[in-house]
């Protein structure tokens, strides 16, 4: 007699257990970090959204701010903006403002920082002294530099200049053009230590190694600058300039403290115009109309940047 074989039952391979299991984990753990983000979504919504759709509303209508009784007005503040010749100075100087501080802090503070990257007596005091004036306001460094840049002969500039040189006084507030480089120059004067302390920081990141393989290579310091460092200091260059463009276009306390806007609308800025000349005075439709502008055009410019900024990175790293 044949004796049977035994069967026997295999048991389910737990292979599409643990795959279900891991489904599920990966969409648990999805949804548990999707709910961190909802605080985060609410006060997007609630501090620009909400506030940005109702300034787009209030850009087409009358609204005085007071009155409940709001009239829709179409394009006729957006006229208004583009054809006001304070708002057109405003926009003028803004402009101004922004790519020159740009450009002038740039130009400064690459030299800087790598001059405070050398080792020196005093390294670390130097360095506290061209990063201090990014500590105050600059609403009370413009204070300072309004009885500084004082046209007057009493100013500090004009008195200096008149006892050493027996020249001046010069209107540096009180004429047009010395008024706009005032401002520009005041503003460099402050931003130009903040931003060298920025590129200090990716310098400090670069390898001692890509130095010494240049220098063994024959290469000068004019050469390794221009070939090596400036190539690396890329990243840091773009968030520079990020910053300083964002910041430029809606610049408001320096030139206000300093020269109030004048002579006249030759320092005038954008988001002076805003405030002074709508909110200040009850149009609030008018000064929307003038805020959705502005935004536009600071994204704009912002988009235009970072898109600029991603190619350059791409050529040269």
């Amino acid at each position: 007699m044949s004796t049977p074989l035994l069967t026997r039952t295999e048991a389910p391979s737990p292979a599409p257990v643990r795959a279900e299991r891991s489904t599920w984990a990966r969409a648990r753990d999805a949804s548990a970090n999707q709910l961190f983000l909802v605080p985060v979504a609410l006060v997007f919504i609630v501090l620009l959204v909400i506030p940005l759709t109702q300034t787009f509303y209030w850009s087409f209508t009358d609204f005085t701010g007071y009155s409940a009784d709001v009239k829709f007005v179409g394009l006729s503040n957006y006229h208004k903006v583009l054809t006001d010749p304070s708002m057109l100075a405003g926009l003028g100087f803004t402009l101004a403002y922004t790519i020159g501080t740009a450009v002038l802090i740039t130009a400064c503070a690459i030299p800087l920082a790598v001059v405070l990257n050398k080792k020196f007596f005093g390294r670390n005091f130097v360095r506290s002294v061209f990063f201090f004036p990014a500590i105050p306001s600059i609403a009370i460094l413009g204070l300072v530099w309004g009885y500084i840049l004082s046209p007057l002969g009493s100013g500090v500039l004009n008195s200096v200049l008149q006892s050493l040189f027996h020249a001046g006084p010069y209107p540096w507030l009180s004429d047009d053009t010395l008024a706009r480089l005032s401002v520009i120059v005041v503003a460099v004067w402050g931003g130009a230590g903040w931003h060298a302390m920025l590129y200090l920081a990716y310098l400090q990141s670069i390898p001692a190694d890509y130095y010494e393989v240049a220098t063994i290579d024959g290469a000068s310091a004019r050469q390794q600058f221009f070939h090596l460092t400036l190539p690396l200091l890329t990243p840091a260059i773009v968030i520079s300039n990020f910053l300083l463009m964002t910041g430029g276009l809606k610049v408001f306390d320096l030139p206000f403290t300093l020269t109030k806007g004048g002579p006249g609308y030759s320092t005038y800025t954008i988001t002076q115009s805003i405030i002074t000349s709508g909110v200040a005075q009850g149009r609030y439709g008018l000064a929307s109309a003038l805020a959705v502008l502005f935004t536009f055009a600071v994204a704009l410019v912002a988009v235009a940047q970072l898109w600029a900024s991603r190619r350059i990175e791409r050529r040269v790293l």
